[in-house]
């Protein structure tokens, strides 16, 4: 009787851990994509530009024949040399800080879940050895007490928080990024990042008013 209570309730845990992982995994996956795309673009705001170094160099091969023929050439002051004299703008690096720090918290999560699939198979496959039953029932609880003790279920509900964190940055990022290039665009995004935020803040809450409420968030405390 404890044998088959306690094999359904380890396979609907499992089971659980491994729905979580693959949805994180999904959404991971797509939302990195998105965020490394955008990085290739803002990069470009914290680096010199290559066309700027190459006219610097072009500029002074130029001024160097020019004066061996005897010519009086001088470079223009524009053409100051920009591995030395560039600095990036302080909204650049903030925008490339913070979507960089999303893509390395969203990749760590994906990692997580991957960590998680395989501890759903490990304590699925531990938990239901082919022994008798007095002594599967002992290794069940064993294992049982360990992943209580250790908190593994904390570390299952951590992770989509750590998703939330990684997309609340994102979207920080992305409200910086549009500020300094057209307020039009920042305006509308500006308008639904702060519906998306309010409507997370009453799902979030919910729960404590409302313990009927089906709707959830990884910091909700019903």
């Amino acid at each position: 009787m404890y044998l088959g209570i306690a094999e359904e309730e380890d396979r609907k845990l499992a089971e659980s851990w491994k729905a979580d992982a693959d949805g994180i995994l999904v959404f991971t996956g797509l939302f990195s994509a998105a965020v490394a795309a955008l990085l290739a673009i803002s990069i470009q705001d914290i680096r010199p530009n290559p066309q700027d170094t190459s006219a610097f160099y072009l500029a002074n091969i130029y001024q160097l024949v020019a004066n061996a023929n005897g010519s009086n050439v001088t470079i223009s002051s524009s053409l100051s040399n920009p591995s030395t004299s560039f600095s990036p703008p302080n909204w650049a690096v903030w925008v490339n800080s913070l979507w960089f720090l999303s893509l390395a918290i969203s990749i760590t999560c994906a990692l997580l879940a991957t960590f998680l699939q395989q501890w759903a198979r490990r304590y699925t496959k531990i938990t239901q050895p082919r022994y008798g039953p007095h002594k599967r029932a002992r290794i069940r609880a064993f294992f049982a007490e360990g992943v209580e003790k250790l908190h593994l279920p904390l570390a299952v509900d951590a992770l989509p928080t750590l998703v939330h964190v990684s997309l609340f940055l994102f979207f920080a990022g992305l409200l910086v990024f549009l500020f300094n290039i057209n307020h039009t665009a920042f305006t509308i995004v500006v308008w639904w990042v702060g519906l998306c935020i309010a409507v997370y803040i009453c799902i979030t809450v919910m729960p404590i008013f409302r313990h009927d409420s089906p709707y959830y968030a990884p910091l909700s405390r019903s």
